[in-house]
């Protein structure tokens, strides 16, 4: 999920604009107990339905999301009460399968999308939706910056993310051209349908506070939008953001709207080819640093966790008094 990962800090820096925030989680399998007492963890919707009346009672603003275990009954819970805002945010509107309310999303306020370009038509058209904003994924800078490279993830170029078939050309065919460079591809297994070279190494899995690590430890990073999303169009991932954040040269895929958060060519690079891949990797160090840190400053101004909280703030609460829109195309 696209921005599942960054509800720490984006709840964080909502506590520092002075918002209480109260989070219901369902349990898992073996989980201790939430110490945290804005933090209620429930085993079923029924044992949970009172306090969340309780806490809906006193809200200013209500948010259900698609990764909810139970977006059905809180969706009734929300729309059944008087708070003041109701919202749902969809995480992925590109996943195949994903969590809606079974009527619909005509009943909410505001819907907010991670993901922008025609996924704001589609949730109008499709799924009832009055107003969508998009609010995209961030970097935390408290997590991401720059830090000391770990011999563990050394490569000249690495990758971040689940294993999507445009790898196939702006990835695993230039470690081919290149034996002599170090390629590593985290978070994915080897791709079974492919044969990749010794040269690259393969990391199903890397911890969360190892990624700033893991990014200082490459000359670049290579950023792919999956297929679905990138058919929306404007589809940044958090990878993406962290990646720049800690102030290493981003090698993206094209994109519809990916001029709106990076500027090609001085904060980021641009791939549609395996060529494409190969000039970037000729780049001298100094022009690969001044795209770095172009890259770094661009996300330090616009793609943190505060600023997404602010944008969030303004965009609830804006809903107080937005009017009821027809279909359409909404551009981000």
């Amino acid at each position: 999920m696209l921005f599942g990962s960054l509800w720490p800090a984006l709840i964080r820096e909502l506590r520092a604009l002075g918002h209480k925030i109260v989070l219901f989680e369902r349990e898992s399998a073996g989980s201790a107990a939430a110490e945290n007492r804005d933090v209620i963890q429930y085993r079923s919707w029924a044992s949970a339905r009172a306090e969340a009346a309780k806490q809906l009672a006193g809200a200013d603003a209500a948010i259900v999301t698609s990764a909810s275990a139970d977006v059905p009954d809180a969706t009734r819970a929300v729309l059944g009460s008087n708070v003041r805002v109701r919202c749902f945010f969809d995480l992925d509107p590109a996943a195949g399968a994903r969590s809606v309310p079974p009527g619909g999303l005509g009943g909410f306020d505001v819907v907010l999308t991670s993901v922008g370009g025609r996924a704001l038509a589609e949730l109008k058209s499709r799924l009832g939706a009055r107003h969508v904003v998009p609010l995209y994924g961030c970097a935390d800078p408290n997590l991401c910056r720059p830090t000391d490279p770990d011999e563990r993830y050394r490569a000249d170029l690495s990758y971040l993310g689940t294993w999507t078939p445009s790898l196939e050309s702006l990835f695993l065919e230039p470690a081919r051209r290149r034996p002599e460079l170090r390629f590593l591809a985290a978070g994915c297994e080897r791709p079974s349908e492919s044969t990749a070279p010794e040269n690259v190494q393969f990391l199903p899995r890397v911890d969360p506070e190892d990624h700033a690590r893991l990014y200082c430890s490459a000359r670049m990073m290579l950023s792919v939008a999956p297929a679905k999303a990138a058919e929306m169009g404007y589809c940044p991932s958090n990878q993406m953001f962290e990646a720049a954040a800690c102030g290493i040269p981003v090698l993206s895929d094209d994109w519809e709207g990916l001029d709106y958060f990076f500027e090609p060519g001085r904060e980021i690079l641009v791939a549609r080819t395996t060529g494409h891949v190969m000039d970037a990797l000729a780049l001298p160090a100094e022009r690969l640093g001044q795209i770095g840190r172009a890259g770094m400053e661009r996300v330090l101004v616009a793609h943190t966790a505060s600023r997404r909280a602010l944008e969030l703030e303004n965009i609830l609460e804006a809903a107080i008094s937005l009017p009821v829109e027809q279909t359409g195309t909404v551009r981000p």
